[in-house]
């Protein structure tokens, strides 16, 4: 009985992984015989060190602002969410409401994406002013997910695999695309996930019904992803627990979509359903949309390459049913950004698939099945050999290139010269080139997305990449902005700054109380 207990059979101990089911393939007892009750990598669970995994985890998170830091010091951010991002961050900094003028003057973010737990970097752009706070925060988010699912794995397959694991989840094609596409808030999900999963793994599901909370206040559609928890517990025995997170998870979902952004919106509605019913200015019935949710390569790549990075083992876990809502609304979507293996989308993805392939080598190892028990002994070190080989193809591999950390080539030079031409505190309308540059103390404006404002500064990159080439700069701002006169102030490589010259306007739109 003494030995019963030390081994934890019967009941679990503090810091100890409590019993699982091996899954419906198991073998009644996969233990050889002879072997100790008490051995195996159930009983050494709370004793896997923690020091390696940090040591991952900072490397991981050291490669992640290598590659952001650079992309940003050669002006290379890809899309305009950076700066929209520490518009808002530099907002709650100095408690105001999160008015995010890139998306339009005076626009209230929250009625975009609802997006609060963003709030939560105000205290580092106290130490940090800059979009590398960011940057910076993004990284150490990413790599705290692996190091939460690196010793998960540890603890239930024993081993190396949790180094392994850590390994293909810090090298996932969805986590570097995510570092490309610069911030997104969705950087707070991916840990949270993380130990939602871990908790239920470990059938901690307090633990998980809490974890899984703060998610509807991370982004809109998380809401559909908590009520999949709750469905989760409901099967797992917690009934009650169950039934009430996912009915949270759907009130949630509702209430974000169909009054919170509503009520923040300068439309009153949620501008994102037209994503998903409509096609340019072609309106896409729902019936449509469903029925074409496999209608193109981009889609089906995806998916194969979601479940491949795991040796596809992970169909082996419930746990992949929490990828469905996020893949439902990509699939849905109109937009072909949404369906490929590019930008940010799959990262709230990875956390779940990498402890769904762990939790699926345990499931499998006392199979019935002579080919999937020899499989699944193998299946963490073939995910780690895909996600190295496939590195070579992603963003992570440009930090073997010397020309990745070149930022005084002719194009940064002339940047930065046109930055130093822009006055602190002046209001700016400009393109994605300049825009993560100048947020941090200037009022920012998208380019032709400020009617009736008259900027300070006007400020284009003229190989942007416009539809028609711009010919006069200056006539140019003048056409942007007929309230205003415009001169050319600086002109440096393919970067033009013009400032007015005309007096300020009495009323500007979203500064003044319009």
């Amino acid at each position: 009985m003494l030995e019963l207990n030390k081994s934890g059979t019967d009941r679990s101990e503090p810091g100890r992984l409590p019993a699982q089911d091996p899954g419906p393939d198991a073998a009644p007892d996969a233990r050889p015989a002879g072997a100790s009750p008490s051995t195996g990598p159930d009983a050494s669970a709370g004793r896997v060190p923690l020091r390696p995994y940090l040591i991952a985890g900072a490397i991981l998170c050291g490669l992640y602002f290598l590659y952001s830091y650079f992309q940003y010091a050669r002006f290379g951010s890809p899309s305009w969410d950076l700066g929209i991002f520490e518009q808002e961050v530099r907002a709650y900094a100095g408690f105001d409401a999160p008015v995010v003028d890139i998306k339009g003057p005076g626009y209230l973010i929250l009625g975009d994406h609802f997006s609060p737990i963003v709030a939560l970097l105000a205290p580092l752009y106290w130490i940090w002013p800059s979009a590398e706070s960011l940057l910076f925060a993004q990284a150490a988010l990413f790599a705290l997910g692996a190091v939460i699912v690196g010793r998960t794995t540890q603890q239930i397959l024993g081993g190396r695999s949790g180094l392994c694991v850590t390994v293909a989840y810090g090298l996932s094609w969805g986590i570097q695309e995510a570092v490309k596409a610069d911030f997104h808030e969705i950087a707070f999900a991916v840990p949270l996930l993380a130990l939602v999963c871990r908790a239920l793994l470990l059938k901690r599901y307090t633990a998980a019904l809490l974890w899984s909370l703060p998610l509807v206040l991370v982004k809109e559609d998380l809401g559909a992803t908590v009520a999949v928890v709750g469905f989760l517990l409901f099967v797992y025995g917690r009934r009650l627990q169950g039934a009430l997170l996912a009915a949270f998870g759907v009130a949630a979902f509702v209430v974000t979509l169909v009054v919170l952004i509503p009520a923040a919106s300068s439309a009153g509605r949620y501008d994102y359903w037209t994503k998903i019913d409509k096609n340019g200015e072609q309106d896409v019935s729902m019936l449509d949309s469903v029925l074409g949710v496999l209608n193109s390569s981009v889609k089906i790549e995806m998916l194969v390459f979601l479940i491949g990075i795991t040796a596809f083992m992970a169909l082996r876990s419930p746990l992949t049913l929490l990828i469905v809502p996020t893949l439902g609304w990509r699939l849905l979507s109109q937009d072909s950004n949404h369906w490929g293996m590019v930008w940010h989308y799959s990262a709230i993805l990875m956390p779940v698939l990498f402890l769904a392939l762990a939790d699926g080598v345990r499931r499998s190892r006392g199979s019935h099945r002579p080919w999937l028990a020899s499989y699944a002994k193998v299946a963490v070190p073939v995910a780690a050999a895909i996600a190295v080989a496939m590195t070579q193809h992603l963003p992570l591999r440009d930090l073997l290139r010397p020309e990745t950390y070149r930022t005084d080539d002719a194009r940064s030079q002339a940047a930065r010269a046109a930055l130093d031409a822009i006055p602190a505190g002046s209001r700016v309308e400009t393109d994605i080139t300049l825009m993560a540059h100048l947020t941090s103390d200037r009022t920012v404006y998208w380019v032709g997305g400020a009617p009736g404002t008259a900027p300070d500064i006007v400020a284009i990159n003229l190989d942007f990449g416009w539809s028609r080439p711009i010919q006069d700069p200056v006539a140019y701002a003048e056409q942007l902005h007929p309230e205003a006169r415009y001169r050319l102030k600086h002109r440096g490589g393919s970067f033009v700054v013009m400032e007015r010259t005309t007096p300020e306007p009495d009323r500007i739109p979203g500064v003044r109380g319009d």
